[in-house]
């Protein structure tokens, strides 16, 4: 699945991941490849992203919104 994190000042984040797991504002879930679309606003606290190989990347954030459609998810987020 492809990944974008962007904040307004810079892109945070460009490149696969094989999950993301995302503070959303009804609570925390997870992000899957081929995960249904969806669009959600996001709370204040970590994303984690999971690539194939290597540790976890985690960024914080302050809110945001995250779309999710064909294999294909963009964070929006308040940094």
């Amino acid at each position: 699945m492809e990944l974008e994190v962007i904040t307004p000042d810079k892109k945070l984040y460009e490149g696969t991941v094989q999950s993301i797991t995302v503070p959303g504002s009804a609570g925390q879930f997870e992000v899957l490849r081929y995960h249904a679309p969806i669009i959600s606003t996001l709370g204040k606290g970590q994303i984690k992203v999971e690539e194939q190989y290597g540790s976890p990347q985690y960024y914080d954030i302050q809110g945001g919104l995250i779309e999710v459609q064909r294999n294909r998810a963009i964070i929006l987020a308040e940094q």
